[in-house]
């Protein structure tokens, strides 16, 4: 199936978390701090969402599935789209834009740094989606957008430092990402392995 046949139906998938975040706060079903409940929610679906770009590499190469990049792109967007309204929601929910108290905040807190290092990366990822900027841009492109395993390391740090007590779901996101990321080095290896075999033996 095409992706122009799956896109209508992706796109209301992407778009059902925040749907259903937004039903909460009308119902009023976050809770006793719903500010947080707020914070917590996008954040963990910017997380969700690049687990799921990770994992488009794996797809295409178990399944031979090719025309997988415009997959990657959606996803990728809707990474940058959640990472942003969770962003938002810190600056404008949980401080009301005062920075004198978010400056402080930053530098009191560790945490946040991985937080920020990861949304640089994903914008930056983000801005250079567009295909005339892929192609523009030629192999520094493909390098720039390797980054994102650097984004999936702080956005995981990230989350680990600002809990306190249960992390069961930080560990669930680190096992998949370390898998995802365990399966492309072994395709890697494998490449390497099988080109060194290809290649001619010099005559002795």
């Amino acid at each position: 199936m095409k992706f122009n046949q799956l896109k209508p139906g992706i796109l209301i998938a992407c778009w059902l978390p925040l749907l259903w975040l937004l039903l909460d706060i009308i119902l009023d079903n976050l809770g006793g701090n719903a500010v947080q409940a707020v914070h917590i929610r996008l954040g963990d679906w910017s997380l969700r969402f690049l687990c799921v770009v990770l994992a488009i590499t794996p797809i295409q190469t178990m399944t031979n599935w090719r025309g997988m990049s415009e997959y990657r792109r959606m996803f990728g967007l809707f990474t940058f789209i959640y990472a942003t309204l969770h962003l938002l929601a810190y600056l404008v929910l949980d401080h009301y834009l005062v920075w004198s108290i978010i400056a402080t905040d930053i530098l009191e807190s560790s945490y946040i740094w991985f937080g920020i290092a990861a949304y640089l990366i994903i914008l930056a990822l983000a801005v250079t989606t567009p295909k005339w900027v892929v192609k523009l841009m030629g192999k520094d492109w493909k390098k720039l957008h390797r980054f994102i395993y650097f984004a999936a390391g702080a956005a995981i740090m990230h989350y680990f430092w600002q809990l306190k007590g249960n992390l069961a779901e930080p560990l669930f996101y680190l096992s998949i990402i370390i898998l995802l990321l365990g399966f492309r080095m072994l395709v890697s290896f494998k490449n390497r392995v099988i080109n060194r075999l290809m290649l001619p033996r010099g005559r002795r």
